[in-house]
């Protein structure tokens, strides 16, 4: 099917799930690429439609057309839809996963929970050092950005399908880290010890938040240690997500050690 006008209804819909009430009201998202649809494929993720661009489509495009309706785009058509300044040849409209408490590992070991993250670059790449460090599952805690925003989709790889994660609100967040024995350890710049100084190696929840804020005083005051980078120049803070990197990778370090 050809939808070759920028105007049509269908294209209309599609391109508001570019924002977070678009996605909200239709259970839809997109995903752009096909490294990142793949991902979500193998995720589990159920595809409801593929927009292609044919005249950019190749190989790697037409392996991934199968269990929904193929939608073939023009050029103007496929950039109203794409979030991105260049769009790529493919973009999969996926049904929203299911993001609460139950999916996730009922005992882990290495826990982020990342609170009131408002940059969709930050919590995509917060989400990517997750899952190269190997940690077992990810909290979205608060109003900030939502997992499937485009931004995230695109700076986490595609990882942001291959993690469990859970969107919940601050006090559910706290009670499931409790009622699952974690050690929750906050990352503050004000914090006497160094990250590394501290024992990260048993069951822990780092709690970051964004970075021009830090985080809520109630998650300060519920954690039970809090940690600092060193800063030797003259900036006054990390980007959140190397901060996330960093601490996540000693955690690693310390559990594979014990």
């Amino acid at each position: 099917m050809r939808l070759e006008s920028p105007r049509n209804p269908k294209i209309k819909t599609w391109s508001e799930l570019k924002t977070r009430r678009g996605r909200d009201e239709q259970g839809l998202f997109l995903v752009e690429g096909a490294r990142e649809a793949a991902r979500a494929l193998s995720a589990g993720v159920v595809p409801r439609a593929w927009l292609i661009w044919p005249e950019r489509a190749g190989a790697a495009e037409a392996e991934l057309l199968a269990a929904a309706p193929v939608y073939e785009l023009s050029e103007a058509a496929i950039r109203k839809v794409s979030y991105r300044q260049n769009p790529p040849a493919l973009i999969g409209v996926f049904e929203r996963p299911r993001r609460s408490l139950a999916d996730l590992p009922r005992s882990p070991r290495r826990v982020l929970a990342a609170v009131e993250i408002e940059k969709p670059g930050n919590l995509g790449a917060m989400l990517r050092s997750a899952d190269a460090s190997g940690t077992d599952a990810v909290l979205v805690v608060g109003e900030g950005v939502d997992p499937e925003n485009p931004n995230v989709i695109r700076a986490s790889t595609g990882t942001v399908f291959s993690l469990p994660i859970a969107v919940v609100g601050h006090d559910e967040a706290r009670a499931w880290l409790r009622e699952r024995g974690l050690q929750i350890a906050a990352a503050a710049p004000a914090a006497e010890k160094v990250y590394w100084q501290a024992d990260l190696s048993r069951p822990t929840a780092l709690v970051v938040g964004a970075e021009d804020r830090g985080l809520p005083p109630d998650w300060l005051q519920a954690a039970d240690l809090q940690v600092r980078i060193p800063m030797e120049g003259t900036a006054d803070s990390l980007n959140a997500s190397v901060s996330a990197a960093l601490i996540l990778y000693e955690m690693l370090r310390q559990q594979s050690s014990r």
